[in-house]
């Protein structure tokens, strides 16, 4: 049986759908919800609208992730790195749903400007790819080192009987760290200086913005 190969149309309609389905769908997770085996609790209000801000914080993430792998796909010279790539934008998918769940769960929902932050990552992730594959795989590293941090700071600011979130932040950090390793093994380079410094900078305008919005 021969193999279809992928027109430049065909990724281009591709990634369309992911994009719509990313920030206006509703993407299911393959693997079973982190948070399926804590209890919910009752929290004051305040404490409730910190944890939906964390999560949306969270869900942004996971959208700018699937932008980002997929820009970086788009322009990918080689197949396995392609591959790499489509392979934990998949499991990014999984965090995507669990973090919509929580956000429900917490009368909350998604930022209003996930549309602006799929399309500026859109674009970031493709320009990265095109310096090639070993800098592509640097950006993931970064990327991915950056979010651990992040979710480090979450795990510590979350309410104390936030266990619902808590694992799921859980989890999620244990891929990240997942992701950058294979990256590294992968070819990944050192992005150089003052890449990460603008990279650092960027997120956290992103998370004080999604925090609210």
């Amino acid at each position: 049986m021969s193999i279809r190969h992928l027109t430049p149309l065909d990724r281009m309609l591709s990634d369309t759908q992911r994009a719509l389905e990313t920030v206006f769908g509703a993407p299911a997770a393959e693997r079973p919800n982190p948070a399926r085996g804590e209890a919910e609790v009752v929290m004051e209000d305040d404490e409730r609208r910190h944890a939906a801000g964390l999560m949306r914080i969270n869900h942004v993430g996971e959208v700018c992730a699937q932008a980002l792998y997929c820009g970086q796909a788009a322009v990918a010279r080689d197949a396995s790195t392609r591959e790499h790539l489509l392979h934990a934008a998949q499991e990014e998918t999984d965090h995507l749903a669990w973090c919509a769940d929580r956000l429900r769960e917490l009368d909350s929902r998604p930022s209003l400007l996930n549309p602006v932050w799929y399309a500026s990552s859109y674009a970031i992730g493709a320009l990265a790819g095109l310096r090639g594959d070993g800098w592509n795989l640097g950006f993931v590293v970064e990327t991915e080192r950056q979010v651990e941090a992040h979710i480090d700071e979450h795990l510590e600011s979350l309410p104390p009987a936030d266990g619902r979130s808590r694992a799921i932040l859980q989890v999620m950090k244990a891929d990240e760290a997942r992701h950058a390793d294979n990256a590294e093994a992968a070819g990944a380079r050192i992005l150089p200086p003052p890449i990460p410094t603008v990279m650092a900078a960027a997120s956290k305008l992103m998370k004080a913005i999604a925090y609210r919005f």
